[in-house]
């Protein structure tokens, strides 16, 4: 089972919380899961320079707590709190043409991620923009486990599948170092999908990383 699901999902609820948190009707529940969807692709797309790794949503009867975990919160807040505040205004008027009412309050909080190297995320997208400018995806690969495992990491596997390195024929490889117990609920597993438009079309890239045993 643990091979053939995300692992975050096969982890939720014994590890892992869900990225929504919020209690509705039914009358009320896919509205607001779609709310949170158009949310979370508009924040993940206006602050793609800011290394978002996840957004939270929490929901009261009058706000909508968001919380943006970026590997450079620098970005995101700007000099003395002005790109935070932009951020905040835009938000809000995105949040009223999604259909939230306008009584509901936004809250914004923004979170470092301290250890970059150990974001599955950011190690795909890293890689991904390596294979879009041509570099060689043996190299790419061999750089990121080098870096995953001196970050602390007990293991990291990468999966590669598509037109790789503008092969005809679309293959698929695996690259693996260190341990990577998908099954073992215990274990703290950071998992993402990410895709790279190169040249020659869409290449999936697929990351694994072992962050040891955690306390159930």
């Amino acid at each position: 089972m643990g091979q053939k699901v995300n692992p975050f999902g096969f982890r939720l609820g014994i590890l892992y919380k869900a990225s929504s948190i919020w209690f509705a009707p039914k009358r009320d529940y896919q509205k607001f899961v779609l709310q949170d969807i158009k949310l979370k692709k508009f924040i993940f797309h206006r602050l793609a320079l800011a290394g978002i790794v996840s957004v939270g949503v929490e929901r009261s009867i009058n706000t909508i707590h968001v919380i943006i975990e970026a590997a450079r919160p620098g970005v995101v807040i700007g000099r003395g709190g002005a790109n935070l505040e932009m951020l905040k205004k835009e938000v809000e008027a995105f949040l009223k043409n999604i259909g939230v009412s306008n009584t509901v309050k936004l809250a914004l909080d923004v979170k470092e991620v301290k250890n970059p190297d150990l974001s599955a995320k950011l190690v795909g997208e890293r890689i991904s923009e390596q294979l879009i400018k041509r570099y060689p995806h043996r190299r790419a690969i061999s750089q990121a486990h080098e870096r995953v495992m001196a970050a602390g990491a007990k293991g990291i596997k990468i999966q590669i599948s598509g037109r790789i390195g503008g092969a005809e024929i679309g293959r698929q490889e695996k690259y693996a170092i260190g341990s990577i117990p998908t099954q073992t609920l215990r274990s703290d597993i950071d998992y993402a999908e990410v895709k790279s438009l190169t040249r020659s079309g869409y290449v999936g890239i697929k990351v694994w990383i072992y962050k040891g045993e955690a306390t159930l």
